[in-house]
């Protein structure tokens, strides 16, 4: 019994191979945001220590969350209050959300534009990695964009004091475009699929 031979791929002229490796300059992108990624996790821990500080008793701790979250009251903060510790976990979680939208960049992007990871059997592949491609990965990115505006808007509204009402319009606009953004997406890539579909 023989077996069926295996198509072998010709090898590609001098200037298309040139435009193919050219996609290699976008490694030097995805090792930046890898970096950024590594600041993410620092200025993290950082919120993180300064709250268990303030938790028990540091008033340069509680200072410098108040200064970070951008809280202001009239009346001196001498101690950790609701308000203050649900503007700094939200922060927190703000953090996380973005370092979720970056590994999507890293690892999505690397696997569509530059190169397989052959990572087809390991227990740690992303479930969306086995299928992602462009159109997937832009419909993902904007329903993680649309997280972090709803974090963003939320700490708004809780130290809605501290802002202006034009402020407060403008950021509600601005998170209700990127949900419209996102729903004319994800609404294209369903046409696109239906479309692709049914020319098979």
């Amino acid at each position: 019994m023989t077996l069926p031979a295996t198509p072998t791929s010709k090898p590609l002229r001098p200037i298309p191979r040139l435009i193919f490796a050219s996609r290699w300059l976008q490694l030097p992108l995805y090792l930046g945001l890898i970096a950024a990624q590594g600041v993410y996790v620092f200025h993290f821990w950082v919120e993180l220590v300064h709250l268990l500080e303030a938790a028990f008793g540091s008033e340069v701790a509680l200072q410098a969350l108040i200064d970070g979250i951008g809280y202001k009251t009239d009346a001196p903060i001498t101690h950790l209050n609701e308000t203050i510790i649900m503007l700094v976990v939200l922060a927190l979680i703000d953090v996380v959300m973005i370092s979720n939208l970056l590994i999507m960049v890293i690892v999505g992007g690397y696997e569509t534009f530059v190169s397989r990871m052959d990572l087809e059997g390991h227990r740690d592949q992303p479930e969306w990695l086995d299928h992602v491609n462009a159109s997937v990965l832009k419909v993902k990115l904007g329903t993680a964009i649309i997280g972090i505006s709803s974090i963003h808007l939320l700490k708004t509204f809780i130290n809605a004091a501290n802002y202006s009402d034009k402020v407060l319009i403008a950021q509600t606009v601005i998170h209700i475009t990127f949900l419209l953004s996102a729903i004319a997406i994800a609404y294209t890539d369903r046409l696109m699929s239906h479309a692709t579909a049914s020319s098979h």
